[in-house]
């Protein structure tokens, strides 16, 4: 007959070993604390607000620096541009050198390239010191989700994860308007420098912090860089973006058409650079085999489609405004507040939707709220103008905003659902990637279109571009249902 030992379990043994697995699981970095999550979270914070708070200093820039309406838009689309194009670069530098070491220097080069934007003479200088800035923050960024899944399990791990994508949405409302409180406080006669200056004294102080509270980590098996598909892919960006920025302004000269005819060129030399370089043993920037997968070559069209839109909005809407409503700065800025609550309320609540619907179902519901409101935005904006006031507008644009925060936190999900698990990384950077080139895209493409109509009447203009994203939308809610059915559901509820 058989002894059967009951063995007692220590609780807290088992406990402090799943903690010491844990701290041990990346090349031992240890535990990620409050503030450490805290000290992150600024440095998605400031880059997204920068991209933002742009928007409602361009009318005062054009006054001071005398900038074109392509240099304006250059200005906001040449930042996500050098942005798209590093990311992935950025991602692997942290792996390679250490999250924490490339963050801090993103920090400080971000720090320093905004102490340039506020001290620019002319417009050329500031463009200048905008690439910087989008350079820097692609340094930045891609620490973020990295150590976020080197150093949290769990909920820890997705509660860290809705905050980042909170802490996108709420840079949209804290950007505008900061930089509209900003801009009409006028310090010293500054007019719209201190929106810049502002980043210092922030990026100084959590430069501080970074080495107390956030641990370093690196990964086991770092890719290496992929010089030259980089530069070729941001020479496709460049060949596309420019031309289209410049292209109204200029009456469309021979070398616009010149270089957008350069731009399926160099993109089809990019695809055939990266294939041979994959097949070689590299790493390529934007990996063919990865992009074969279901959720990826499927997600990523939609997420640059949704990203085009809600890049565009945000410029066009600072421009009518200003331009059209004559409304102030800090007005412009108060205007967008309504739409980025409701973005980080949608934010913290895609989870429990995605748990509930399933990612496919969540885009497309909130893809279909999302083009709710920008119907009751152009609505009230034909019906009322010019006498249109800003409290007007508050409803559709917190409809849009929840619809917008539904769309990203259930696309994010969706694009990476099929991702091999030791290609997480790669995919992020590819995702982010391409969600930075929308933004871009979408100021050069309908932000050129409402440019080129503003003539006819802002109203016209600012319709026909909200008419271009209810079209995006949707196609989103049509095109959600193309997703692979297993990447319906969220990983919380597998």
């Amino acid at each position: 007959m058989r002894t059967v030992v009951h063995r007692r379990v220590d609780p807290q043994a088992t406990k402090n070993h799943r903690l010491k697995s844990r701290l041990t699981s990346d090349h031992g970095a240890r535990n990620l604390g409050p503030a450490g999550t805290m000290v992150l979270l600024i440095g998605v914070f400031m880059p997204q607000a920068d991209y933002f708070i742009v928007n409602v200093a361009l009318p005062t820039i054009d006054q001071s620096l005398h900038a074109s309406s392509g240099a304006l838009e250059l200005i906001v689309a040449g930042y996500g541009t050098v942005y798209a194009a590093l990311l992935v670069v950025g991602g692997r530098l942290g792996d390679i050198v250490g999250r924490r070491r490339v963050f801090a220097i993103g920090l400080a080069g971000f720090t320093a390239a905004s102490l340039a934007c506020g001290m620019a003479p002319d417009v050329w200088f500031l463009l200048g010191a905008r690439l910087l800035q989008g350079a820097s923050a692609a340094l930045i960024v891609p620490q973020v989700l990295a150590t976020f899944h080197a150093t949290l399990q769990g909920a820890e791990l997705h509660r860290a994860q809705s905050l980042y994508g909170a802490a996108a949405g709420l840079a949209i409302a804290v950007g505008q308007l900061a930089g509209g409180l900003l801009v009409t406080i006028n310090i010293a006669g500054t007019t719209w420098r201190p929106i810049f200056w502002v980043n210092v004294p922030i990026g100084l102080a959590t430069l501080i912090a970074v080495p107390r509270f956030v641990p370093p980590t690196r990964s086991k098996r770092p890719a290496t860089i992929d010089t030259r598909g980089t530069l070729l892919f941001a020479a496709t960006l460049v060949a596309l973006l420019v031309p289209l920025a410049e292209g109204q302004t200029d009456g469309w000269p021979a070398w616009t058409w010149i270089l957008l005819a350069c731009a399926p060129v160099l993109a089809f030399i990019t695809i055939v650079f990266e294939r041979r370089f994959e097949s070689s043993g590299g790493v390529p920037l934007l990996p063919p085999s990865l992009l074969k997968t279901r959720s990826m070559h499927r997600g990523l069209l939609l997420q640059l489609l949704f990203m085009l839109g809600y890049g565009a909005l945000m410029f066009v809407f600072a421009l009518t405004v200003q331009d059209g409503l004559h409304a102030g700065p800090l007005q412009s800025g108060l205007a967008i507040v309504p739409m980025a609550i409701a973005f980080f309320i949608g934010s913290l609540l895609t989870t429990k939707v995605v748990r509930r619907l399933g990612g496919r179902m969540t885009v497309a519901l909130g893809a279909t709220v999302n083009g709710i409101g920008l119907i009751g935005l152009v609505v009230v904006v034909t019906d009322k103008w010019p006498h249109v006031s800003l409290l007007s507008l508050a409803p559709a644009l917190a409809v849009v905003g929840f619809g917008q925060a539904l769309v990203f936190g259930s696309l994010f999900r969706l694009v990476l659902s099929d991702v091999p698990h030791h290609h997480a990384g790669v995919g992020g950077g590819v995702l982010v990637t391409i969600q930075q080139s929308g933004l871009a895209l979408g100021v050069a493409t309908i932000g050129t279109l409402y440019l080129g109509l503003e003539n006819h009447g802002i109203s016209q203009a600012f319709a026909a571009a909200c008419a271009a994203q209810i079209a995006i939308v949707a196609v989103l809610a049509l095109a959600s249902r193309a997703m692979p059915p297993s990447a319906s559901r969220s990983p919380e509820a597998e």
